[in-house]
C-alpha cells in the first residue's frame, strides 16, 4: 500500500493521501454544489415576485442601507483573501502564519455579522419586520413590500446561518493547524474549509446587487 507521503499515512479504506485528498476535494465541491442551489432556490424566488411587485419592490429597496451593504462586502472580499493566505502558508509549511490569518478570518467574519445584527436592529426598530407589526412609510403597497422584506430576511438570514458554520469550521481547524496536524503534506479538511468558506463570500457578491442595488438601478426589466 502507497502511502503517497513520507510520514503520512492515508485512512485505512484510501490506497494513499493523494486518493484521500482526491475524495475529499471531489465531495466539499458536491457538497458545495448542493448549498448552491439553496440560495439558486432562493434567488428565483426573490426574482419571480420581482417581476410580480416591481414597482413595490424597487422602492422598498431604497430602504436598505447601501453603507452597509458595500462595507460588509469589502469585508468578505478581505476575508476571503485572507483565506487564500492562509492555504498558500499552508502549503509551504508555515503553519503559525496559516493560523494567524485564518484568526483574521474570523475577525472579519465577525465584523461582518455584527454589521448584520446592527443593520437587522434598524429595520425592526424602523417597523420593517415582515410581522403583524410591519409598518411601512413607502407609497407603494404595503403588503407588497412586506414581501419584498420577507425575502430580504430569508435570504440574508440564511447568508449568515453560513457564515456562522464557516466561521466554527475555521475556528476548529486552528488549533490542529498549530499542533501539526494539518500541514503542507495533509491539508485536504483546511482547504475544504476554504472552499466553503469562498461560497460564504461568492453568495454575498450575489446578495448584495440583488437585494441592495437593484431597486436603485431601475429593477429587473
Amino acid at each position: 500500500m502507497s502511502h503517497g507521503h513520507k510520514g503520512v499515512a492515508p485512512a485505512h479504506q484510501f490506497e494513499s493521501v493523494e486518493q484521500q485528498q482526491r475524495v475529499a476535494r471531489f465531495g466539499m465541491w458536491m457538497f458545495l454544489i448542493s448549498e448552491t442551489m439553496i440560495f439558486g432556490a432562493l434567488f428565483t424566488g426573490y426574482a419571480v415576485y420581482w417581476t410580480l411587485y416591481p414597482e413595490a419592490f424597487q422602492e422598498a429597496a431604497q430602504f436598505l442601507d447601501v453603507t452597509y451593504g458595500t462595507v460588509m462586502t469589502v469585508v468578505l472580499l478581505v476575508s476571503s483573501t485572507t483565506v487564500a493566505l492562509a492555504i498558500t502558508a499552508l502549503e509551504g509549511d508555515r503553519r503559525r502564519l496559516a493560523a494567524g490569518l485564518f484568526g483574521v478570518t474570523i475577525a472579519l467574519g465577525l465584523v461582518f455579522f455584527v454589521l448584520k445584527i446592527i443593520e437587522y436592529a434598524e429595520k425592526i426598530g424602523d417597523g420593517l419586520l415582515p410581522t403583524r407589526g410591519f409598518e411601512y412609510p413607502g407609497a407603494e403597497s404595503a403588503d407588497q413590500a412586506q414581501v419584498f422584506f420577507s425575502w430580504y430576511f430569508v435570504i440574508t438570514g440564511t447568508h449568515a446561518v453560513h457564515l456562522i458554520v464557516g466561521l466554527a469550521a475555521i475556528g476548529f481547524v486552528i488549533w490542529p493547524i498549530l499542533r501539526g496536524t494539518y500541514h503542507a503534506k495533509y491539508f485536504s479538511p483546511v482547504e475544504g474549509t476554504g472552499l466553503y468558506w469562498h461560497l460564504v463570500d461568492v453568495i454575498w457578491i450575489f446578495v448584495f446587487p440583488l437585494l441592495y442595488l437593484m431597486g436603485r438601478a431601475g429593477g429587473m426589466g
